[in-house]
C-alpha cells in the first residue's frame, strides 16, 4: 500500500492511521481521500487489527478542505470535488460500517471536512487547546464528510444548524459539553491518550466491542421492535464465543477474564 498525506503501522491488535501532511495542514484534497480510502480497505480486511487509533502530525488535525487546490481547479473544481467525494465518503463508510472501533486524537484545529471526519470517529479525544468549526457556508459552500448525518446526531440539528450557519467555533471544552468529543486531555497528551484507549479496546473482548458499535449505530435509526430484535440475535451470538462466555464465567468465578478476541 503506498500512501502520500497519512502513515499506517499496526502492532498489538491495533492500527495506528496518522495523518502526515503537516505543511498542507492536512486539509483534505484528492490525494488525501484516496489514502484514506485505501487505509479502511486495509484495516478492514486485516485480521490481526482489533481497534484504530488515529491522529495528526502539526499543528492543525485536518483544516477541511485544500480551498488552495480548489482554487486551482477552476472550472474543473466541481468534477474534481465529485471525484474526491467518492473517495473520502467511501472510506468514512467502510469506518463507519465494520466492526472495529476507532479512536481519534485532535490537536489544533478540526475545521470543515475536518470537523465532518472526527464526528464519524466512534471515540474522540481533544487537546485542551483544540478548536472546533463547521467554516463550509463562510467559504460559500455547503458541508460534506457526512457531518449532516454524525455531528447532528451527536449534537442535535439546532447546535448543527448554529455551527453550520454562523461558524461558531468551539473550544475543546464546549465541545465535550455538546457531546461532539470524549474526553479533554492536556495537549502533549492527546496521542498516548489515544493511543492508550485504543490499545484497551483490542485487548478486551474485541468481537463483543465491534458489534456493540455496529449495533448502536444501527438502533439509532431503527424502529423499536427491529432494533430490540438485533440486539437479541447479537446477544445471543455474543454468547456464544469464547470472550462472552469467558466473561460470565469470570463475573460469576470473582476473578479478571481472559479475553482472547474471539
Amino acid at each position: 500500500m503506498k500512501l502520500e498525506t497519512i502513515d499506517y503501522e499496526a502492532s498489538g491488535g491495533v492500527a495506528h492511521v496518522r495523518f502526515a501532511r503537516p505543511a498542507g495542514a492536512n486539509a483534505v484534497n484528492p490525494q488525501f481521500s484516496r489514502d484514506l480510502r485505501d487505509v479502511m480497505l486495509e484495516i478492514e480486511w486485516n485480521d490481526q487489527v482489533k481497534a484504530v487509533s488515529v491522529t495528526a502530525e502539526g499543528k492543525v488535525f485536518c483544516a477541511g478542505g485544500d480551498l488552495k487546490e480548489f482554487y486551482e481547479a477552476g472550472d474543473g473544481l466541481p468534477k474534481l470535488a465529485s471525484g474526491m467525494l467518492t473517495d473520502f465518503h467511501g472510506g468514512i463508510y467502510k469506518m463507519n460500517r465494520m466492526a472495529k472501533p476507532f479512536v481519534a486524537g485532535v490537536n489544533g484545529a478540526a475545521g470543515g471536512a475536518g470537523l465532518s471526519i472526527v464526528s464519524a470517529f466512534d471515540l474522540v479525544v481533544a487537546g485542551e487547546s483544540a478548536k472546533f468549526t463547521m467554516a463550509y457556508t463562510k467559504a460559500g459552500v455547503t458541508p460534506d464528510g457526512t457531518s449532516t448525518y454524525f455531528v447532528a446526531r451527536h449534537i442535535g440539528v439546532r447546535r448543527m444548524l448554529d455551527l453550520t450557519l454562523t461558524n461558531r467555533v468551539l473550544s475543546a471544552e464546549e465541545a465535550e459539553r455538546w457531546g461532539l468529543v470524549n474526553r479533554v486531555v492536556p495537549d502533549d497528551e492527546v496521542d498516548a491518550v489515544t493511543a492508550e484507549l485504543a490499545q484497551s479496546l483490542a485487548d478486551g473482548p474485541s468481537w463483543a466491542l465491534g458489534h456493540a458499535k455496529q449495533i448502536v449505530y444501527a438502533g439509532f435509526d431503527s424502529p423499536l421492535e427491529q432494533a430490540g430484535e438485533l440486539e437479541g440475535v447479537t446477544i445471543a451470538a455474543a454468547m456464544g464465543t469464547h470472550d462472552g462466555q469467558e466473561g460470565v464465567a469470570a463475573f460469576v468465578e470473582k476473578r479478571p477474564p481472559n479475553f482472547t478476541g474471539q
